[in-house]
Formats: C-alpha cells, structure tokens, sequence
C-alpha cells in the first residue's frame, strides 16, 4: 500500500495544477513508472485526483493529472439541485432515480422494471449477478444497509458473486447504514478481506437515499422501489425499477457524489468498534 505521507504530497501537488506523471516523479524524487502506480492507486482508492491522456497510443502519448475538485460535483443547475436533494435525503423514498435518468439523452440509458415481493422474486438475479462480473478494476456501491448481499437462487448467491470479482482484483467501495440490523452484513462482506489477505474492500457509514452501482466508471445502474400503499386501488405489491446510464457526464457526476460522501464517512471498523461497545445481543 502506498504511505499515506506520499499520497498527501502527490494530492497537495497536483492541487496546485495539473502535472504530468515527469513532474509529479521529479517532485517525489523517484521512478515515473513507481510514481504512476503510485497515482493510480490514489486514483482508484480515494477519488482525490483523475488523469487525461493526450495522444494515446502514440509514442508522445502524455499523461496529465489533476485534481477532480470533489467539493464541486455538479456543473450545471439539474446536477446542483439533484445534489443538494441527495445531502438531505435519508430514506430510498427521499429520492427518485427517474430524475436523473429524464435528463438522459435515450441513446445512453435503458429502463426495466415491475412489481413483485422483492428483488430475488422480480429479476431472478440475474441481471445484478451479470452486472457485478463485468467489473474489472472497481465497483461502487451507494447501498441501504448492504442486504442484497443476502440475496441467492438456485444458480448461486450474490456475496459468491462479489467474491468472484474479489478473487480477479477488483476493488470494492460501499457506502452503507451501519446499525445493528446491518452490522452482520457489513462483517460478512469484510471477511471476504481476511480470506484472501487483500483489502480490496473497504465499507463506510452513511444514511443517505441512494441504490446505486457504479461499474468501473463506464455505467451506473439505479435501483428505485415503491412500497405497498395499502390503499385500495393502489399498489399491492412493490414496485421496482431499474435504470442503466452509460452517460460520461453523469458517470463523473456520480463518481464525484461517491467519493465526496465516501471521504468524509465513517470507517465501518470504527462504527462496529462503537456499537460492539455498546454489548447489545444479536
């Protein structure tokens, strides 16, 4: 793992202005081809910094990196208001996936969904199971209380699934409600570290509306659910929809609510240090 010293020097650097990977390796005093693991590493575990490539593929090919300005995620009006909706949100029912897939042009997005007694019974989990196996590199998970990991049917589970991806090298960031009714999930996911002796997953807390999955930063997928009403002529069973968006700009967008949420939530080790205290039976 890279010192948290270097990763400082690298983000305060490159705050300043963008460099090139030369620079940055001049700056640290050390090998280019060590200081671009080094920003690749900042790049996928805590979002602080981002890269251009100028003429790729050719043997003048220069790399930038620059500073991704996470304070300020959105650039326009939709994106600011959406936001801020986001930040004050606490519940799934505080916002609707539908107002960011409206701004979508229909080239970049795709809609499924209907009404059953939960997800497994709907999707037969096979669309979730082949969503998390596309992943290369990272995913990032906005979640509830992380209890899809629980979810299974006959041709398998989805905490096997992630662990699939585990096994190949991919990362794993989750933002997630850490309470008593969750803790247990939050602790089976994190075994997943010690049975492989890598830490590529990494769990925090924070109570906020979203159901979202970003894939490597080429999708993201939106869960939406309608309970029951119990009134009469009205819903009787939930209703769930799905939504895909392959839009660059609102992939970045997304990103950037992630990582601006992931960076100033609590570590899931310290919040079940906490509750573990509190010496409450399961």
């Amino acid at each position: 793992m890279i010192d948290n010293k270097i990763i400082k020097q690298i983000e305060d650097f490159v705050y300043k202005k963008p460099r090139s990977i030369q620079e940055i390796a001049n700056y640290l005093k050390k090998n280019w081809r060590t200081v671009d693991r080094y920003v690749e590493e900042i790049i996928k575990n805590y979002g602080t910094i981002d890269k251009r490539i100028f003429r790729e593929g050719t043997r003048g090919a220069l790399k930038i990196i620059y500073w991704t300005s996470v304070e300020k995620a959105s650039n326009s009006l939709f994106q600011e208001d959406l936001e801020k909706e986001i930040y004050l949100g606490k519940d799934k029912k505080d916002f609707s996936g539908f107002d960011i897939y409206q701004h979508i042009k229909s080239k970049e997005k795709e809609m499924w969904g209907g009404r059953a007694n939960s997800e497994e019974e709907l999707s037969n989990l096979d669309d979730l199971r082949k969503m998390i196996l596309q992943a290369k590199k990272q995913i990032l998970f906005f979640s509830g209380n992380l209890s899809f990991i629980n979810y299974r049917d006959k041709k398998g589970d989805i905490l096997k699934t992630i662990e699939e991806v585990i096994k190949k090298g991919v990362s794993v960031k989750v933002i997630c409600r850490i309470d008593f009714p969750g803790k247990r999930n939050v602790e089976k996911l994190l075994a997943l570290n010690f049975k492989y002796g890598k830490e590529l997953i990494e769990v925090r807390h924070k109570v906020q509306p979203l159901r979202i999955t970003i894939i490597d930063r080429d999708f993201f997928n939106i869960k939406e659910i309608s309970d029951p009403t119990g009134r009469v002529n009205e819903l009787d069973k939930k209703t769930f929809l799905f939504y895909t968006i392959k839009d660059k700009e609102w992939i970045d967008w997304i990103t950037k609510i992630f990582w601006k949420m992931f960076n100033s939530s609590i570590s899931a080790g310290k919040r079940i240090e906490e509750l573990n205290r509190l010496n409450i039976k399961d």
